[in-house]
């Protein structure tokens, strides 16, 4: 299916639509909503969005990006969680693009477990800055149909979702991404196409799906390590696992048991080293559920 270009919301239908709504964008919320079209069909070309991919978008806002990802031919269920915007959103679409397929769902993203219609293959969005991470990890883990993502976040979080072992902005949401897939930092977008403007610049973050490592350790088992590995970054690995093995002896055990240098830090690791040593956690340690 192929749509007339020029079905995008400028800044003057942004600043109506939300004026008639009543909606003023709240940074509880973390709400951007962008308003320039060449930055809306940059984020679509960089997804590699194809006419009949099955697409999730987590927080559609008014519809800037939904009618970029429709316009490219996709197939867009929308998860949003403030009920005027997710009636908004369908209003819209109907308007500019009447033939697109888009469902809208009308949800806490945390709270979502399944989405109607085909499974989507691809995650695209402008991901609200305050939950971002939680929603990304959430939805690798939910919905194992995702192959590619690709979600606008602050720069900063950008870094650090796609942070390799040993850099400095290495941590938890670098290596718990790393368990599902290969991230990297893709184009920068600046402030200035978002309205309200932020604070902060923003990036893309692209991630292609990949098999987990292969471990005999459960997902939750492994991020428990690094969680406990991160809490206090300036440990060693002997000290900061002592609690979750018993002590700092029983911890230098099971690192040398996995292969790893108990005098290392967490930073140094990647997701590989840190299944290995959830393999060592013994019966009954404390699990995060994450």
């Amino acid at each position: 299916m192929t749509h007339t270009p020029g079905a995008l919301l400028g800044p003057a239908e942004i600043r109506e639509l939300a004026g008639r709504l009543g909606v003023r964008p709240t940074k509880t919320l973390g709400q951007n909503f962008v308003h320039d079209g060449g930055t809306v069909r940059k984020i679509v070309r960089a997804a590699g969005v194809l006419p009949g991919d099955r697409v999730v978008e987590v927080g559609p806002g008014l519809g800037s990006l939904t009618l970029g990802l429709l316009e490219a031919g996709a197939s867009v269920v929308a998860v949003e969680i403030d009920p005027v915007l997710a009636r908004q959103v369908g209003d819209t679409v109907r308007r500019h693009l009447p033939d697109a397929d888009l469902e809208v769902v009308t949800a806490d993203a945390m709270e979502v477990t399944e989405l109607p219609g085909t499974p989507p293959s691809a995650l695209v969005a402008n991901l609200p800055y305050n939950v971002a991470v939680p929603v990304l990890l959430t939805f690798l883990e939910r919905f194992a149909s995702l192959e590619t993502v690709l979600v606008m976040v602050q720069a900063e979080v950008a870094d650090r979702l796609a942070a390799p072992p040993g850099s400095r902005t290495y941590g938890v949401p670098s290596a718990k991404t790393a368990w599902y897939g290969a991230a990297r930092r893709s184009l920068t977008v600046s402030r200035n196409v978002f309205w309200p403007v932020p604070n902060v610049d923003s990036a893309l973050v692209a991630i292609q799906r990949h098999e987990p490592p292969a471990t005999t350790a459960a997902r939750r088992d492994v991020f428990t390590v690094v969680d406990a590995a991160f809490a206090q970054r300036r440990k060693t690995l002997r000290a900061a696992l002592a609690g979750l093995f018993g002590s700092g002896a029983a911890a230098e055990t099971a690192l040398r048991a996995a292969g790893v240098d108990p005098g290392l830090r967490g930073e140094r690791l990647g997701i590989v080293e840190f299944a290995r040593i959830a393999e060592q956690l013994p019966a009954g340690a404390a699990r995060v559920d994450a």
